[in-house]
């Protein structure tokens, strides 16, 4: 672990003092709202944005995080923004913009002169269309101006002890269907109860995209087998059309980030 980045990261979050840190629940601002907490000096708060396309499973990891570590935690409520509700192309930077013109309201009123999120220096080298809003609307991104990667943050995590060191990516609901159709809050019901019963019988990361009454299971590929031919095949099939999908399918290629972009 480059120790310099580190000492780089605590002087920029100083002079951000005193601010207000997006905070998913995720690997990379798990680790930035820990760091920023032992700063001495620095006044800062965790504040996670609640929508109905954030998994509870997500929130419910936010909240004990920030209990278990003392750190000051806010959860603000919005409702399903009508700008990404038919999940257009433009969905990120549409909810970017959103959610974190939301953050800066927040952050007036709170007497917080700044907004900070998680991103790393890896999200600089993909395709993240978020962060053209996050630059737009003058949000820092700490991690990521340190020159820390996702596996530099995830030594530094478990250095730190933190118990999201190897927790699988994280990304909205929304990434589970289709671009250009219109999402009911039903359907995110079904992917959230869907893959949090995955999550909870061992099957770490898969990922449920929704095709209609399709749904088609991306796996790591670790699992692929289990799914296949092991003892939890029918009791997951069985739990997945109770929940109300018709058909149950395992996409052979297993788990790709962002394979609903080529859909």
């Amino acid at each position: 672990m480059n120790e310099k980045k580190l000492i780089i990261l605590d002087s920029f979050l100083l002079k951000l003092n005193p601010v207000v840190i997006a905070y998913s629940g995720g690997v990379d601002s798990s680790f930035l709202v820990y760091r920023a907490s032992v700063i001495r000096g620095l006044k800062s708060a965790a504040v996670t944005i609640k929508t109905p396309y954030v998994p509870d499973r997500e929130l419910r990891d936010a909240l004990n995080f920030c209990k278990s570590y003392g750190i000051r935690h806010h959860i603000v409520h919005i409702e399903f923004p009508e700008a990404v509700k038919n999940n257009p192309p433009e969905r990120c930077y549409l909810c970017k913009k959103i959610l974190f013109s939301r953050l800066k309201e927040f952050a007036a009123m709170n007497g917080y002169a700044n907004i900070a999120d998680g991103s790393n220096a890896d999200d600089l080298k993909s395709y993240r269309p978020g962060l053209k809003a996050l630059s737009e609307l003058g949000i820092s991104s700490p991690l990521a101006e340190s020159g820390l990667t996702k596996e530099e943050i995830r030594k530094a995590s478990k250095d730190a002890g933190l118990p999201t060191w190897d927790n699988p990516s994280m990304a909205c609901l929304l990434t589970r269907l289709p671009y250009n159709v219109t999402v009911t809050d039903k359907e995110l019901k079904m992917v959230d109860e869907a893959e949090s019963f995955l999550f909870e019988n061992g099957f770490y990361g898969t990922r449920v995209r929704m095709h209609g009454s399709i749904a088609r299971l991306e796996c790591m590929a670790g699992y692929m087998e289990r799914f296949i031919s092991g003892p939890d095949r029918e009791f997951i099939i069985r739990k997945l059309k109770e929940i109300g999908f018709r058909y149950i399918t395992l996409d052979l290629e297993g788990y790709r980030s962002g394979s609903m972009d080529l859909t």
